[in-house]
């Protein structure tokens, strides 16, 4: 029973579609992408240094173009379920079959944008807390009026909010590390760009996901397309359960593959649900052991259909 993760932004690294792009067919199709969203995905993907990628409305492009790419190279794969953290869901949903690659790449553009112009409106930040007993963390940011915003398992909370107040974080048992983003994801901070998102998803065709999609919400396994539409445009102001998403997973398959820009997903896979194997994606010359990583788990999906 095999499943793909696609990662959240935090995940980019300068020249990270690089090697997704030496097929000229990849390098069209990511030109046609650029010109659909008025973005030069392939310079930013290749050339740009960490500072430009790192800018929300940049960064959360190159993060899906990379998932898109990084499955395209995979082929075909049935896949049991499927999950994405945070933009990666947009990945996900586009991979399942919910919405084309094109509304896909204009969403995120979208999402990018409106997130970026809301977290300029106020200063705030995230801080990833490491360790510590999960109460403890928990009520810490809750006492400090913060917002425990990725929930993601594995001993990583990720704090948003108040900068002042972040700089006080300080559970006991556990390391706090601040986080170069714009703003307080996931929290009432992006509330201004949840609006703007709602307008642009209602004119997109869905479709019914061709595998089940774990939602960031909580967890909750969905098929219903405009559903998940809604529900990944709600999630721009609400937390990224994905704590919930790795229960679910080990519920459902004994494989997961990581799809680019991998290793953040996985390696939280490891320490909270070590039962499932997993596979990060992480360049072209991954791609063969990739596959034969897909096909050991859809042959037990088949062991167990029969």
């Amino acid at each position: 029973m095999l499943a793909f993760i696609a990662p959240g932004q935090g995940a980019q690294t300068p020249g990270m579609l690089t090697p997704w792009i030496t097929d000229p067919a990849a390098k069209l199709l990511l030109s046609q992408w650029s010109h659909e969203i008025d973005l030069d995905l392939v310079r930013l993907g290749t050339t740009a240094d960490s500072d430009e990628i790192k800018d929300t409305a940049n960064a959360q492009p190159l993060i899906v173009a990379a998932g898109l790419l990084g499955a395209r190279a995979l082929g075909s794969a049935r896949l049991a379920i499927i999950a994405g953290h945070s933009v990666g869901e947009i990945t996900a949903a586009a991979i399942a079959g919910v919405i084309d690659d094109v509304d896909a790449m204009k969403l995120v553009r979208a999402r990018g944008i409106e997130m970026a112009k809301a977290a300029a409106l106020k200063p705030a930040g995230m801080a990833a807390v490491l360790g510590g007993d999960r109460e403890v963390v928990l009520r810490a940011i809750s006492d400090l009026g913060l917002v425990a915003a990725n929930d993601n398992g594995g001993g990583q909370i990720v704090a948003a909010g108040d900068l002042e107040a972040l700089a006080q974080l300080a559970p006991e048992g556990a390391r706090v590390r601040a986080l170069a983003v714009a703003g307080a994801f996931h929290t009432s901070y992006m509330q201004p760009a949840v609006a703007p998102l709602q307008e642009i998803a209602a004119k997109i065709s869905v479709h019914a996901a061709k595998c089940p999609v774990i939602s960031n919400k909580d967890g909750a396994v969905l098929h219903d397309g405009r559903e998940i539409l809604d529900r990944i445009v709600a999630q721009i102001s609400n937390p990224v359960r994905w704590d919930l998403c790795m229960t679910t997973l080990a519920s459902h398959v004994s494989g997961a593959v990581e799809i680019p820009p991998a290793g953040t997903l996985v390696g939280l896979l490891k320490r909270a649900v070590p039962i499932i194997e997993t596979f990060a994606l992480k360049s072209e010359e991954d791609v063969t052991l990739a596959k034969e990583f897909i096909v050991r788990h859809q042959d037990e999906q088949n062991d167990e259909d029969k």
